[in-house]
C-alpha cells in the first residue's frame, strides 16, 4: 500500500489493538480494489494495471489477511473468552464464523480472478459470480469490522491488563517472523 504524506503511522507491536484497526483499513482498501476491478472490467481483458492491483490484493489476503485472522483467533479472542466478562460470547463465535465464511469467499474470488488473468476473459456467469462474491465480502467485512471496532476492541482495551496486551503484541510479532 502506498505511503501517504501526513497519514497516521501504523501502530506497532506495543499496540496490538491499533494494529488490528490498521489492518482493517488495509482490508477495506484491498476489498475495494477487488470489487472495483470486476465492476469496471466486465466483458473485457484486464489491463496490466488492473492485473497488478488484483494480484497485490490477492497476495495481501493470502498473507496479511490470514495473519489478521490468526491474531484475532489465537491471541485476542481466547483472552476475551477467559475474561468471560463480555456477557455472551456469541459475538466472538459470530466473528470466528465470519472468518470461515470470508475464507470460503476468498478462495472462490482468488480462483475466478486467477482464471480471468490466465485466460484473458471470464464467462458472463463467472463475472456475475465474482461481482456478487466481492460485493458479499465487502458487506461481510463492513459488518465484521464495525462490531470489532465498536464493541470488541473497546471491551478488550477495558478488560485486558498491560501484560495481556504485551503478550498479544509479542504473539503478533512472532507470527511475522
Amino acid at each position: 500500500m502506498a505511503i501517504q504524506i501526513g497519514a497516521k503511522p501504523d501502530s506497532g507491536f506495543t499496540d496490538p489493538i491499533g494494529m488490528l484497526k490498521d489492518c482493517h483499513r488495509r482490508i477495506e482498501h484491498f476489498l475495494d480494489i477487488l470489487f472495483l476491478v470486476v465492476d469496471r472490467a466486465r466483458g473485457r481483458r484486464l489491463t496490466e494495471e488492473e492485473q497488478s492491483a488484483v494480484q497485490a490484493a490477492l497476495r495481501y489476503f493470502h498473507v496479511g489477511g490470514q495473519r489478521h485472522s490468526a491474531d484475532e483467533e489465537e491471541s485476542l479472542f481466547p483472552r476475551l473468552r477467559a475474561e468471560a466478562s463480555m456477557g455472551s460470547m456469541d459475538v466472538i463465535d459470530r466473528l470466528e464464523g465470519d472468518h470461515h465464511h470470508a475464507e470460503d469467499l476468498h478462495q472462490s474470488v482468488d480462483w475466478l480472478y486467477t482464471a480471468w488473468i490466465a485466460a484473458g476473459v471470464l464467462e458472463a456467469g463467472d463475472e456475475e459470480r465474482l461481482l456478487s462474491q466481492t460485493r458479499e465480502l465487502k458487506q461481510l467485512y463492513a459488518e465484521h469490522i464495525h462490531i470489532e471496532e465498536t464493541v470488541v476492541f473497546p471491551h478488550a482495551a477495558q478488560v485486558l491488563n498491560r501484560e495481556a496486551i504485551a503478550s498479544m503484541g509479542d504473539e503478533f510479532s512472532a507470527r511475522r517472523k
